[in-house]
């Protein structure tokens, strides 16, 4: 029997209405100053109301004939091709459902043929350093964008110094530092790649939310990005990209929705191809649709003024948290360095918990301390802020404030006044 999937009418995008609530408008608690945006993004309008109109209709998908069925089928499909249009995905591109950016990467690694040698930077986020094969080369963290691009650069002159037609080499990069803030220049390390026969990576988590990425523009292979930073909390990530290694792979998760055929025997199995092969099992339609719906909102937005807005409140708190006695900015390039809302900062003599305790407690503002899971990353830049500033009481964890939708100027005010009155 053949069923054929009806659309269900689509309204045409429009301003929001007088006393209509902003798509991207952000859900909060009142009294509370949100100010850990890169660790978790609060959840969008438009996510938000996207899971509250397809909720009624919830059902399987690709299991089923019945309308509800149908509907989150449509709902589940529509919102792939929705999130690969957002990142550019190119026609022969897969777009994979996955949890999260870790998850997206994990999934690449177990696609990677055999013999690949993977191509990183000691400044990655864990995502990017721990699922990689035995045998990756690390290069060290470069001290400028520049930098970044001649190690790179050599370190791929070396591996191939026979010709690039030897075993795959794959570079895994991220495109914004989640301890940091700074920009990578992904295009130019995507030509690098390129003109040593390489594939590319780029995890996005942290410039997604921040900057439109498109992965034809950047000529990259691969792009990782994480719902949940993107304003859409509800356990989705994915994994764009090249179709080759990953139809070519076993699934990721073995079971139903992979499969095209599974005989009696205890091997007579065949694999789906596209991204059905690695989506084993019930998808998280409601996660794709969220992701879906927030990647439309800031389609529909105004980018450049979001960013200019951002940018300024950046530089505000910057600039406070410079003025502040006794405390240190962490950074990895020069000061002036492209960077998109993230901060963070150490306070000598104090321990950052115990200052992340303070401002949640007296002044409701939340902010992530430790090491921001880029224990290397971390540990490197505490120690050069250490040797920048000349003192031996900086602690050995850091603090990050980060900013996104719905952060305001009020916002940072309180923050860098909650310190002030910090003795």
């Amino acid at each position: 029997m053949t069923v054929t999937l009806v659309p269900p009418a689509r309204p045409t995008a429009a301003a929001p209405a007088p006393g209509c609530p902003d798509p991207l408008g952000v859900l909060g608690v009142p009294g509370q100053v949100n100010l850990d945006h890169a660790a978790s993004a609060p959840c969008a309008r438009a996510a938000a109301d996207a899971v509250a109109e397809l909720l009624p209709w919830y059902a399987s998908v690709h299991r089923g004939a019945g309308a509800l069925s149908q509907r989150c089928t449509l709902a589940y499909e529509r919102a792939r091709q929705t999130v690969g249009d957002f990142f550019g995905a190119r026609a022969d591109d897969h777009v994979v459902f996955t949890r999260n950016t870790t998850d997206a990467l994990n999934l690449l690694a177990r696609a990677l043929p055999a013999g690949t040698t993977v191509v990183t930077f000691a400044g990655e986020h864990h995502a990017n350093l721990l699922p990689w094969p035995r045998g990756s080369v690390r290069l060290p963290v470069p001290e400028s964008p520049a930098a970044a691009v001649r190690s790179l650069d050599a370190a791929l002159a070396e591996l191939r110094r026979g010709g690039v037609s030897g075993p795959p080499v794959l570079v895994a990069v991220t495109a914004a530092s989640n301890v940091t803030g700074e920009r990578w220049p992904v295009a130019e390390l995507a030509r690098a790649a390129r003109r040593h026969g390489a594939r590319i990576v780029v995890d996005a988590a942290q410039l997604a939310p921040h900057a439109p990425v498109d992965v034809a523009d950047l000529d990259v292979d691969y792009l990782a990005v994480s719902g949940h930073k993107l304003y859409a909390p509800f356990g989705a990530g994915v994994l764009l990209g090249r179709a080759d290694w990953l139809d070519d792979a076993l699934p990721y998760l073995a079971g139903g929705g992979a499969t095209g055929h599974v005989g009696a025997a205890t091997h007579d199995v065949r694999w789906a191809t596209g991204p059905a092969r690695h989506e084993g099992g019930t998808p998280n339609l409601l996660g794709a649709v969220a992701l879906a719906a927030v990647c439309t909102a800031l389609a529909e937005a105004d980018r450049d003024a979001l960013h200019a807005h951002e940018q300024r409140l950046l530089t505000r708190l910057r600039d406070g948290l410079a003025a502040l006695p006794d405390v240190v900015e962490l950074r990895t390039f020069a000061p002036d360095a492209p960077r998109v809302g993230i901060v963070s900062f150490v306070l000598a003599g104090r321990d950052s918990a115990e200052v992340a305790g303070y401002l949640a407690r007296e002044h409701g503002i939340g902010v992530r301390d430790g090491l921001f899971c880029a224990h290397p990353l971390a540990r490197r830049l505490l120690a050069e802020a250490a040797a920048r500033s000349g003192r031996d009481d900086l602690p050995p964890t850091a603090l990050r404030a980060s900013l996104g939708l719905g952060s305001t100027q009020a916002d940072v005010d309180r923050l860098l006044a909650a310190l002030a009155a910090l003795r």
